[in-house]
């Protein structure tokens, strides 16, 4: 039997910046010095046990997404796909509805308001088409052949880039600006090669595009007039470069001795500073405000709009960052394991630093963020929601 959980990013695309935990990071006491500097760094209490919401059981072929309030699960079993929602803060409930969608070899979802986006996907993972449904009723309300992310009090439709590697957020082709409420399209912008894409939350709604060449534009996603525009230097452009913080662009770049983090304000587009980093592999991520960073001596977190380190973590690189679905400003979520070798330990990072949450029994598999939670696969095949409720 396979069950794949499918949450997305902090916006829907799926995204994890490392693989599952080096075998060091398993051994026996190891983590024992782990949980000592989160206490040392964030100020952590001992973590504690949670007590799980038990979800229903899952078809053997089935996938499971998270969407605003709803916990959805595809069964890919039938012909055609069934769709079941359930409420995610008591997922042992009956479902709150059941349609049937058309095939697809994997799914994404995003709800904004009372819009469900359920996006199709092929077998490299590049959006074939959206439906938007009532998040009340299931219901189809309009559907398009391209990936719907919403924008504020808009939506945009886009093409993404045909590519098995990074599918999500890059696009090619024309932005289509769409009317939520209809599905028509309201504007659209040509891309001339490739972009990256990025649909910023708030009211109105934004999207920000840059362009190969490093044209940057600040979108009204309404009506798509230019707010803001500027050139970036020449970077390896992708899903998670750049970052969008508040109202601040963080951007990963070459320079003549290295590398570099420059920030930018938004919407003009105008530097502010400007940092050297480490080279090799960087992953960058938002959380809480602030940018998240992981390379080869640990993970760290920096102001968006100074540049001004806030804290370090030089243990940080031996945890297994969580890809899902993050609402608003929620921490990064980490998983470690525990020192019997079995059982899973729970960390945050954020404004408060690191800190070690919850400990998870043993037989958990296919975790993913979900908001300030996670949702898991239990060894009885069902969906558990684990909350982490704030201190």
């Amino acid at each position: 039997m396979s069950v794949l959980i499918e949450l997305g990013d902090d916006r829907g695309a799926p995204l994890d910046d490392l693989g599952p935990p080096s075998p060091a990071a398993s051994r026996p006491g190891r983590v024992g010095l782990l949980l000592a500097a989160c206490a040392l760094l964030g100020g952590a209490a001992a973590p504690v046990h949670l007590t799980p919401r038990v979800g229903p059981a899952l078809p053997a072929r089935a996938t499971v997404l998270s969407a605003g309030p709803l916990l959805l699960v595809v069964d890919a079993g039938t012909d055609p796909p069934a769709l079941s929602a359930y409420d995610a803060a008591v997922p042992h409930r009956p479902a709150r509805w059941r349609v049937t969608v058309p095939p697809a070899t994997r799914w994404s979802a995003e709800a904004a308001d009372d819009l469900l986006l359920l996006t199709e996907r092929d077998q490299v993972g590049r959006a074939t088409a959206t439906t938007a449904r009532s998040v009340r009723t299931g219901q189809p309300l309009w559907r398009r052949p391209e990936r719907v992310y919403a924008a504020g009090d808009a939506a945009v439709a886009v093409s993404e880039v045909r590519s098995a590697a990074e599918p999500g957020r890059r696009v090619e082709g024309t932005v289509h600006g769409v009317d939520p409420a209809t599905g028509a399209t309201r504007w659209s912008v040509p891309v001339p090669s490739t972009a990256v894409l990025r649909a910023l939350p708030g009211t109105p709604g934004r999207v920000l595009l840059v362009q190969d060449d490093g044209l940057a534009r600040l979108l009204d996603a309404r009506d798509g007039a230019v707010r803001g525009q500027g050139r970036l230097p020449p970077a390896d452009y992708g899903p998670d470069n750049p970052q969008v913080i508040g109202g601040h662009l963080v951007l990963r770049h070459p320079t003549g001795s290295g590398a570099a983090l420059t920030g930018y304000d938004l919407p003009g587009l105008s530097r502010r500073w400007q940092v050297p980093v480490e080279p090799g592999e960087l992953t960058l991520r938002p959380c809480q405000g602030l940018v998240c960073g992981r390379d080869r001596l640990g993970r760290w977190a920096m102001d968006a709009g100074t540049g001004m380190r806030r804290w370090t973590w030089p243990a940080g690189a031996r945890w297994h960052t969580l890809a899902g679905a993050r609402i608003g400003a929620e921490p990064l979520l980490l998983l470690g394991t525990a020192s019997d070798g079995r059982r899973t330990l729970v960390a945050t990072v954020g404004r408060d630093g690191p800190r070690v949450r919850a400990v998870l029994p043993a037989g958990l598999t296919d975790c993913r963020q979900a908001g300030a939670g996670l949702i898991c696969r239990d060894g009885a095949a069902r969906v558990t929601v684990w909350p982490l409720d704030a201190p």
